[in-house]
């Protein structure tokens, strides 16, 4: 019984050495050669600082629409709602989403609403939307801007971002950068 108490210990704390020192510095060493130092991808505009890798919250009609945070876009407490697709809050929240949707894209329908619309991603910080999703708001910015909808489509492809290596991952367009190229168009 002695034998593996000591032996537990011995393991404990070369476990606390190597997870809480030294992984802990070779990641820190790995992030310093990265772009930024490992400090995220920081957009400059009008002034302001943004990460481009954590969702921003685009609320106005003349914006691309982000897709919901289920932590209010605060990067402090990433997570999901946690709540089951047959909860009645859940069912109750993704249905007031898809008809403030409709009421503000007349003329799309609801089964033309793109899931990641109306649903949270798992982080609830997630700063992408799908090339449908884009697409969908296209007739509405349109109007709201006075630009032509080529334009708007064109602005989508020149930022769809492709899957990596060209496999993994679907086509996707990050939202901050797309309303930025949306300013810049109109200026």
């Amino acid at each position: 019984m002695k034998n593996y108490i000591v032996s537990g210990i011995k393991l404990t704390l070369v476990c606390i050495v190597f997870f809480a020192g030294i992984y802990t510095l070779v990641i820190w060493g790995i992030a310093q050669l990265a772009p930024n130092k490992g400090k995220g991808e920081i957009v400059e505009y009008n002034g302001k600082s943004y990460y481009a890798n954590i969702g921003q919250s685009f609320t106005e009609p003349k914006y691309f629409n982000s897709r919901p945070s289920a932590v209010n876009y605060n990067a402090a407490g990433s997570g999901g709602s946690n709540k089951g697709p047959s909860n009645p809050e859940y069912l109750a929240e993704v249905q007031k989403r898809i008809d403030t949707f409709l009421i503000l894209n007349p003329g799309v329908s609801k089964k033309d609403i793109p899931v990641d619309l109306v649903t949270a991603s798992g982080s609830g910080l997630d700063p992408d939307i799908s090339v449908q999703a884009a697409k969908v708001q296209v007739n509405r910015i349109a109007k709201i801007r006075a630009i032509e909808p080529e334009k708007l489509n064109q602005l989508i492809a020149e930022n769809t971002q492709k899957p990596l290596l060209g496999l993994f991952g679907p086509e996707k367009i990050n939202v901050l950068q797309l309303n930025i190229a949306l300013d810049k168009l109109q200026s």
